[in-house]
């Protein structure tokens, strides 16, 4: 038995999303997106090495030591699995360890709207998943994974860092491959699964230009890709890939982005005061043939207010859910004017403007 197991116990337990260790301090927990320490004497480094060095493969530990960081995924037996990232800071060494459930939820029982499942079964096309760290894209993207494997007959790829969400085979045939155990890197693997005869391939993270033109073009020769980017908001998202690209490269990747994109969901989470727990905001935008040309013509800003007008189509507006969670109570002010893109509609809401970021406040 590893001495870090009762803390792995306890975060199941305590249905904690993070652990912290870290040198000078007790364990730490993020239990509803607050930190919690747990009633323990502050660790060392040599102890907390010592500890980590328990549960981190030969491999790992040679590479932690050489680049003073490293990602891997942990699973502990009939317990849960960890996304894990070891790094040294001041005081020592360090460590996050993220749960990944072992159950995969669906799309109904994490909240989501059922279009999600839809997206799931194109034939072809880009799906994005973005959000902030910490905002449930991983977790998303297993639920629309699984939906592929249990409804459809097809090849699906996976290329993470680290592998998080484990998929069986189901109907589909599932295969996962993980970042410095499998393959070098995202772009890579995505060369290599354009031979594999894939259906479906999930790219963990379109990380750079080259990661995100293979995924592009993956899409334009009949295969659905998946994937996530950090930008809070569908237009945000359409910017944050074009602007990646050479000033004389926009124009073109403005034409293939828009025939590619299929649907952005975009998704921020939300501390419940209504109850304990947290709750997921979500915008989608579906890649209508109104909002390709809007990609196209560069009227990027142009695609909040099609969204609005684009419910028939399953689009909905991130600060729309916000503004119904607000009204029924289940949200504080402050959070909803944070995370807002128009702050100036939440504004009147917000009764402690010394709790909000006072450079985002309208003038």
């Amino acid at each position: 038995m590893a001495r870090l197991d009762p803390f792995f116990k306890l975060v199941v337990e305590t249905k904690a999303s993070d652990l912290h260790l870290s040198v000078g301090n007790p364990p730490i927990l993020r239990i509803h997106g607050e930190l919690q320490r747990v009633k323990y004497k502050p660790l060392e480094d040599e102890e907390l090495r010592a500890m980590l060095y328990e549960v981190m493969p030969e491999e790992i530990i040679k590479k932690f030591e050489e680049e003073g960081e490293v990602d891997f995924g942990l699973e502990i037996p009939d317990l849960a699995r960890f996304r894990v990232n070891v790094y040294r800071e001041r005081k020592g060494v360090a460590a996050a360890f993220r749960v990944i459930p072992s159950r995969i939820m669906t799309v109904e029982e994490l909240g989501l709207p059922s279009i999600l499942n839809k997206l799931a079964l194109l034939p072809k096309g880009l799906v994005l998943v973005t959000g902030p760290t910490g905002s449930g894209k991983s977790t998303t993207l297993a639920a629309m994974i699984d939906y592929a494997n249990r409804n459809r007959y097809d090849h699906i790829i996976t290329i993470e860092d680290p592998i998080e969400f484990v998929h069986e085979s189901k109907n589909c045939l599932v295969h996962q491959r993980e970042l410095g155990t499998h393959t070098k890197s995202f772009a890579n693997a995505l060369r290599a699964a354009l031979r594999e005869d894939p259906d479906i391939i999930l790219v963990g993270e379109m990380r750079d230009r080259e990661t995100i033109a293979l995924a592009i073009e993956a899409t334009l020769t009949g295969h659905l890709v998946m994937s996530t980017l950090h930008t809070v908001s569908a237009a945000q998202t359409i910017s944050r890939i074009i602007d990646v690209f050479p000033a004389d490269e926009q124009d073109q990747i403005r034409t293939t982005l828009s025939e590619a994109l299929r649907a952005v969901v975009s998704q921020t989470m939300f501390k419940r005061i209504d109850r304990p727990g947290r709750i997921v905001a979500t915008e989608i935008l579906i890649a209508t043939p109104a909002i390709r040309n809007l990609i196209r013509e560069n009227k990027i800003h142009q695609i909040p207010s099609m969204i609005q007008t684009g419910k028939k189509y399953g689009m909905m507006s991130l600060d729309d859910v916000i503004m119904d969670y607000l009204k029924k109570g289940w949200i504080s002010p402050e959070e909803a004017f944070i995370k807002a893109v128009d702050k100036s509609r939440f504004l009147p809401f917000v009764k402690n403007t010394e709790l909000i970021d006072f450079t985002e406040v309208p003038g």
